[in-house]
């Protein structure tokens, strides 16, 4: 774990003041380290019947992509508005600023698949747990979420006490 938290750099004041940014650009960048992440992220459900990985917009795309890539599954994007260019369903959701809202492609996912949610960060836990909802209105089980750090103090993790969780790395 010590080569992949030596890959996060905290950057202060962005994207304002006060905010210390978990930049995970280095890790991306390094290819041991983003292979020793990738492994850390799947271990705890190498033995679930996963059928597809989901990843949420935009670096859960990354992490996600190659998640499905090491389990042999497929992947779907979890994508802001106006963004998918077929047959959506969406889901609108509060945040701790304001509103949002996620879609998917109605036909990505099925009532027999079991979807593992990737993503960077864990912080409030708002977005991961509209994606876990947003998979369940077309019928599929959230198999887990897995994340590659989580902001522990911000108390995300609390919000999806009902899903089997994984963050890599921790930092309060």
């Amino acid at each position: 774990m010590k080569q992949i938290a030596a890959q996060i750099r905290d950057v202060s004041d962005f994207p304002k003041p006060g905010i210390v940014f978990k930049d995970i650009t280095p890790l991306l960048r390094d290819p041991a380290a983003m292979h020793q992440a990738i492994q850390s992220m799947i271990a705890p459900f190498q033995d679930h019947p996963i059928t597809v990985v989901a990843g949420i917009e935009a670096r859960g795309f990354v992490f996600g992509a190659l998640v499905a890539s090491q389990l042999r599954v497929g992947f779907v994007p979890l994508r802001k508005p106006g963004k998918l260019p077929y047959q959506t369903q969406q889901i609108d959701y509060d945040l701790e600023y304001g509103n949002a809202s996620l879609q998917i492609h109605r036909d990505a996912i099925t009532e027999k698949d079991r979807v593992l949610i990737v993503d960077d960060v864990l912080a409030t836990g708002g977005t991961a747990l509209a994606s876990c909802q947003l998979v369940e209105t077309l019928g599929a089980e959230v198999a887990g979420c897995s994340f590659l750090l989580e902001i522990s103090a911000l108390q995300g993790r609390q919000k999806l006490a009902a899903y089997t969780l994984h963050s890599v790395l921790q930092y309060s």
